[in-house]
């Protein structure tokens, strides 16, 4: 399968929150780097796992991409929410192969308040789907 617009196909499964069109949109061998796990999360399971679970707890009404710097291969795209009154700024470094499937998503948050209240609510949502 080969998908033409990664970045496009990525902002519809923020949209919708489909797994479907997230699990055609990762590669087998994904990695997902967490900003509150220690070590990189492999495999395509895994890491559909935290983006869905990164779609309930950030995907508020105020979600929304600020930036975006997009290469041929690497993608850098910044964002901003609101969650419990906590403004929370980040950044989703994204690299994908030559079919276009996410191979790489790392996930960057500031400030520590949100990092801590980001940590606390995807271990409860992750704890829900386990």
């Amino acid at each position: 399968m080969m998908i033409e617009n990664t970045i496009a196909a990525w902002h519809e499964c923020v949209k919708t929150g489909d797994p479907e069109k997230l699990a055609a949109l990762l590669h087998e061998d994904a990695m997902f780097h967490s900003p509150v796990v220690f070590t990189p999360q492999r495999g395509k399971a895994i890491t559909s796992k935290y983006l869905l679970a990164a779609f309930q707890v950030l995907n508020g009404d105020d979600f929304t991409y600020v930036r975006e710097i997009i290469g041929e291969a690497d993608a850098m795209l910044e964002f901003t929410t609101t969650i419990d009154g906590v403004v929370i700024n980040g950044v989703d470094i994204i690299h994908w192969a030559q079919d276009g499937r996410i191979t790489d998503f790392k996930v960057m948050v500031r400030p520590l308040k949100a990092v801590n209240l980001l940590h606390q609510m995807m271990a409860a949502m992750l704890a829900k789907s386990a």
